[in-house]
């Protein structure tokens, strides 16, 4: 027979239910079995604009740990959810933490997240801010007083046992939360129809965050005014180094959406299905397509004018992915279309196919 079924509760609390039972002295943040507070000032400034954009958040587990016998009041005590709340009464009551420490858990909004709020503490924030943070709801499941510690590690166990291993683009998100990271996830973002229509990336890929690597390395052409191989720790390299300021961002996205235009339109094209903007070869086209409007030649210069793709260069376009798509392209070429080109000498050589058309 299987064991009797543990039954949760699921309700909503808002974000002043939570400080109210702090400040009572009735919520348990940091139980034995939770880990300490780990977040950085980036993922903390990160979840406090979530919550004022009322984005939703994984929900919060809790534990009626025990009646106060005087005054018939609920402790509760938090199972899974511990630095998202100690992230939110840091920030918007900080006197309510016996523990805290202004060099770990003091922060403000970043820029990067919110350019109105950014470096301004609650107490700073508009009327209609504050409240959207104190208003906002958090999903929550109340375990019963009876569910002991044995309980709640298979609990965690059972939620852990399905997860995959995450992809080095996911760690680098949980990881980031600056100007960098921002950047490409908005610009990821917006492409989401394109990726589909282009057939670029799976759904599979989306979940993956395969898209959000490919437009890091298109930043990093775009910056670096090169054709590289894929390097992870590369990628890491420029995440870390624009974190706190991208000064190039405004037209570094300006010229990534140039690029992503002209190409939708090169694929609108009258011909065979277009295969140019495909997982395999995309990286080597997105570099041609940028090198006709702004040049490969050299670092990240902000004063380069868009130029214009001639009706001659879009023909030899539509011709290079006729021939790779019948199968008519050199051998060589052919080769890197049908594997995944991540080495700087297939995309080198994918790219001259395209600047010589041949």
């Amino acid at each position: 027979m299987p064991e009797s079924k543990m039954r949760s509760n699921k309700t909503l609390f808002k974000v002043a239910d939570f400080i109210s039972w702090k400040k009572q002295g009735r919520l348990i943040l940091s139980p034995d079995f939770q880990r300490g507070s780990v977040w950085n000032a980036g993922a903390k400034s990160f979840l406090i604009d979530t919550i004022v954009r009322g984005l939703p958040i994984p929900i919060i587990l809790i534990r009626d740990r025990r009646t106060d016998p005087d005054d018939f009041e609920v402790v509760r005590e938090v199972v899974d959810g511990q630095q998202r709340l100690r992230t939110v009464i840091s920030y918007v009551s900080p006197e309510n933490l016996e523990d805290f420490d202004p060099e770990a858990d003091e922060f403000t909004i970043r820029k990067a997240h919110d350019k109105e709020l950014a470096g301004k503490k609650f107490s700073e924030l508009d009327s209609e801010t504050k409240e959207a943070i104190l208003e906002y709801e958090f999903n929550v499941h109340i375990l019963p007083p009876r569910t002991d510690d044995r309980e709640i590690i298979q609990i965690f166990r059972r939620m852990n046992a399905t997860k995959h291993s995450l992809q080095k683009q996911e760690l680098r998100n949980a990881h980031y939360f600056g100007e960098f990271k921002t950047s490409v996830c908005q610009l990821a973002a917006e492409q989401l129809p394109r990726w589909r229509k282009w057939k670029t990336f799976t759904g599979d890929d989306i979940s993956r965050m395969t898209e959000a690597e490919f437009v890091s390395e298109c930043l990093i052409l775009i910056l670096t005014g090169e054709v590289s191989g894929k390097s992870s720790a590369k990628i890491d390299q420029f995440y870390k180094r624009h974190d706190e300021a991208f000064n190039e961002r405004e037209e570094v996205e300006k010229r990534f959406r140039s690029v992503a235009d002209s190409a939708d339109n090169l694929t609108s094209r009258k011909s065979s299905p277009f295969v140019l903007a495909g997982k395999k070869t995309c990286y080597a086209f997105f570099a041609y397509i940028y090198h006709l409007l702004y040049g490969m030649d050299g670092p990240f210069a902000k004063n380069r004018k868009e130029k214009r793709i001639s009706e001659e260069t879009k023909d030899k376009i539509s011709a290079c992915n006729e021939l790779i798509y019948k199968k008519k392209a050199p051998a060589d070429v052919l080769e890197a279309s049908e594997k995944r080109t991540t080495t700087r000498e297939q995309r080198k050589r994918m790219f001259d196919f395209f600047l010589k058309g041949k």
